[in-house]
């Protein structure tokens, strides 16, 4: 009854493939309502088609979070169909560039900020106020260990990531006095065809599966289940806090 989330509605971006479709999948699973929603709709709707064929309720509704009225219409989209917002997943997010800062250009290295960044900001600022009202709600980014550590080919990424940990814990001292819980997942390695480039690179994947204490890579539902968690009973007294689900690489160390 922990992980209960009949009765609730929970809007995910980036939800029609990778860690974003385990989150769709796992909230729908245990009794969420579930609003899939990225870029491309029929994405969305072929995994809105899974969920009710395993007897769940979603909806598809497209919208790219570089777009600010796309984003205001997923959510009175959402609220249009099930009334309400309890949940919020900010799980999309880009990457356009793979290469050393000294080759950034500004004008990339603002949308990446403005994807992975003020869009959450833009989704919070939403699905804010009524959350403050019903005096609960649960709001989640998907940041990365890439906050934690350097890199030499995706750092404006990490950058943003670093961001948006920060933007969780100003976020959480905001409307925690709510009962909104702000938290963020930072996965490591997770074989999805957004992480393609890393984890089909060799030497890449070999060095994150050695430094893992698990010593492997996880997979979309490795973080699917820790969303169900924050978004239910059983995470409650979380708030202003980042779950870290890499397998063990940045906790347990390299030897």
């Amino acid at each position: 009854m922990m992980f209960d989330l009949s009765g609730k509605v929970a809007v995910v971006t980036g939800g029609s493939r990778g860690i974003g479709r385990s989150i769709c999948e796992q909230m729908a699973a245990h009794g969420a309502k579930v609003v899939v929603s990225s870029r491309k709709l029929p994405a969305c709707e072929e995994v809105v088609k899974g969920i009710k064929d395993k007897g769940g309720e979603a909806i598809a509704v497209a919208a790219s979070i570089s777009d600010k009225a796309q984003l205001e219409n997923l959510v009175a989209s959402a609220r249009k169909a099930y009334a309400k917002i309890d949940i919020m997943v900010c799980n999309a997010a880009s990457n356009p560039y793979f290469g050393p800062l000294a080759g950034l250009k500004e004008e990339v290295f603002g949308k990446i900020m403005q994807n992975n960044v003020m869009s959450n900001l833009w989704l919070m600022n939403m699905v804010g106020p009524e959350m403050a009202e019903r005096k609960d709600g649960a709001f989640i980014i998907v940041s990365s260990i890439g906050a934690f550590v350097g890199s030499a080919h995706i750092a404006a990424y990490n950058m943003s990531k670093a961001a948006d940990i920060s933007l969780v814990k100003s976020l959480a001292m905001e409307w925690g006095k709510h009962n909104i819980r702000v938290n963020a997942i930072a996965p490591g390695l997770i074989q999805t065809d957004f992480a393609r480039a890393l984890w089909e690179n060799p030497q890449i994947r070999s060095a994150q599966e050695g430094k893992a204490a698990l010593k492997r890579i996880g997979q979309p539902d490795d973080i699917g289940g820790v969303a169900v968690f924050l978004a239910s009973k059983a995470g409650a007294f979380v708030c202003g806090q980042c779950i870290i689900a890499d397998g063990g690489v940045i906790g347990a160390g390299a030897e």
